[in-house]
């Protein structure tokens, strides 16, 4: 199964040709490209699958979106594997 996440775009910039920008899933933060969502910008939530924006999101589905990855465990064991290998 596929999943695509939610996360908040923290910066943006071009690179050889391709926008690309920081985003920030519930405290970790991935570099993903941002050509699919032109009209995204900073402080706009999008959805992101493998390292593509595919669409923006309402900030409050985005919310929603953490809470149940929260409830499920899914959330802390990404939290946690992140820490691990910084």
């Amino acid at each position: 199964m596929c999943l695509a996440i939610p996360g908040k775009i923290v910066s943006s910039e071009e690179e050889n040709g391709i926008r690309v920008g920081r985003v920030e899933f519930g405290g970790i933060s991935r570099t993903a490209c941002l050509d699919f969502v032109p009209e995204a910008s900073v402080g706009d939530y999008v959805l992101v699958h493998v390292g593509f924006a595919l669409s923006r999101v309402d900030p409050e589905e985005a919310e929603r979106t953490y809470k149940a990855l929260e409830a499920m465990g899914l959330l802390q064991d990404e939290l946690g594997a992140d820490s691990e290998s910084s």
